[in-house]
């Protein structure tokens, strides 16, 4: 079961209050000059945040896109937030994969399937998210991300679900996508 910044384990209700309390901190911290991850989170907020499968990195790009480009919203970090942890505490029993992909495992940017450039990249930084295996300098739902699934109607949260379900089928993520842009 997940932990709080207190090292006590949690309720699903305490840990979002917990997680949307951290995240306006941390939005507060950002505007007032604290633009590093490291110097953001503290130990116990960093350990909280992997009780959760996140880190605080992850948090960190969501927060800077949020206080620079104004998304993605704190409600779409919490569902994103939300499907990695189901995932984490689910499929990886609370235990981090170990892994950390490098950048240039991942499709180009200009790579495309099924007539959809981006989509190749795209799906692969979502089953990293889901695995915590996302390199610190690459993040699930950039500008990018959030550009190519506004072209196709689909939000962020919802995409990295579709990922999860569909496993290793590729067509029924290619059909997806078809069928909603």
């Amino acid at each position: 079961m997940p932990r709080n910044i207190e090292g006590k384990e949690e309720s699903t209700q305490t840990w979002i209050e917990e997680f949307y309390a951290l995240y306006e901190k941390a939005v507060k911290g950002y505007e007032n000059g604290t633009q590093e991850a490291a110097r953001l989170f503290s130990p116990a907020e960093a350990e909280f945040l992997a009780s959760i499968g996140a880190t605080p990195q992850e948090i960190f790009d969501f927060v800077e896109d949020w206080c620079d480009d104004g998304e993605p919203d704190p409600e779409m970090v919490f569902r994103i937030t939300k499907i990695r942890r189901d995932y984490f505490l689910l499929c990886q029993q609370g235990q981090p994969s170990g892994k950390t992909r490098t950048l240039d495992s991942f499709p180009s940017r200009d790579s495309s399937i099924g007539g959809f450039v981006w989509l190749p990249r795209i799906i692969e930084k979502a089953r990293a998210k889901l695995r915590g295996e996302l390199p610190p300098d690459l993040m699930y739902s950039c500008a990018g991300d959030r550009r190519f699934l506004k072209q196709v109607n689909i939000a962020p949260a919802e995409f990295l679900e579709l990922v999860w379900k569909a496993e290793d089928d590729v067509d029924r993520i290619v059909q997806f996508v078809t069928e909603r842009s």
